[in-house]
C-alpha cells in the first residue's frame, strides 16, 4: 500500500435465498436453494454489479449460487467455512411455529439473548460470533482496494452488522432483521495508519423476520 494513500474496500453482502423445506431454523443442515430461493438470488443480483471476488459459504445454499455466478462473471471464488451457518442443535430442521408449540419460552428469551438462552444442543452465540469475526478481520486485510461479494446466512450477517455497528452479541439477533437474498454494503477505509473507519449503506431493507 502507498504511503499517505487510503484503501478502501466494499463487501456487498447477500443472504442466500428460500432453501428446499421453506424456512426453518435449518443451521448446519445442507439444504440446496429451491427454485423459489435460485428466483430471489438472480432477481437480487443487477447487471451493473461489479466485484474483483466472491466469498461464499461452504453450505449448499450459498455456495452453489456463488459458484454460478463466478464462473459467469469469470470472478474469483473463495469458500470460507467459518462463515458457515451457526449450528441450531435440538431446534435444527423445525419451525418456528413448531418449536413455539412445544417451548414458547425457549424461542422467546432466544430471540431477546441469545447468549443466555441458546438452543438446545447449539452452538454457543460467542463462539459463533468469534468465529465470524475471525474471518471478516482477515478479509478486510486481504480485500484491501477491492469490491468483494460475500454469500452467506442470516446470523452470519447479523454478527457482520453487529461487529460494524457495535451491537452487544445479546442483542445480535432481535436487532437486526435479514430476508431472503437481502443485500447490505459495509465500506472499509484503510490506510498505513490502520482501520479508520467502517461505515455502513443499506441497499435492500429488511421487511419481516425469517427463520435462519
Amino acid at each position: 500500500m502507498t504511503n499517505n494513500q487510503n484503501t478502501t474496500a466494499f463487501f456487498d453482502l447477500i443472504r442466500h435465498g428460500e432453501p428446499a423445506g421453506g424456512p426453518m431454523f435449518r443451521g448446519s443442515k445442507d439444504d440446496p436453494l429451491s427454485d423459489t430461493g435460485w428466483q430471489q438470488m438472480n432477481a437480487a443480483i443487477r447487471d451493473d454489479d461489479q466485484w474483483d471476488a466472491i466469498i461464499t459459504s461452504p453450505l449448499l445454499r450459498c455456495r452453489l449460487f456463488a459458484e454460478q455466478l463466478a464462473e459467469q462473471r469469470q470472478i474469483p471464488l473463495h469458500q470460507e467455512p467459518r462463515l458457515r451457518e451457526i449450528a441450531f442443535g435440538d431446534w435444527e430442521g423445525r419451525t418456528s411455529e413448531n418449536i413455539m408449540a412445544d417451548t414458547p419460552e425457549a424461542l422467546t428469551r432466544f430471540w431477546s439473548d441469545p447468549v443466555r438462552y441458546p438452543p438446545p444442543g447449539g452452538e454457543a452465540i460467542t463462539e459463533f460470533r468469534q468465529r465470524v469475526s475471525s474471518a471478516w478481520q482477515d478479509w478486510q486485510t486481504q480485500a484491501a482496494g477491492k469490491r468483494v461479494l460475500v454469500v452467506c446466512h442470516g446470523g452470519v450477517i447479523r454478527m457482520l452488522l453487529a461487529e460494524v455497528m457495535g451491537i452487544p452479541t445479546e442483542r445480535s439477533f432481535s436487532a437486526l432483521t435479514v430476508p431472503y437474498a437481502c443485500r447490505s454494503r459495509i465500506r472499509v477505509d484503510i490506510s498505513e495508519h490502520g482501520l479508520l473507519s467502517l461505515s455502513l449503506i443499506h441497499i435492500s431493507e429488511p421487511t419481516r423476520r425469517t427463520p435462519i
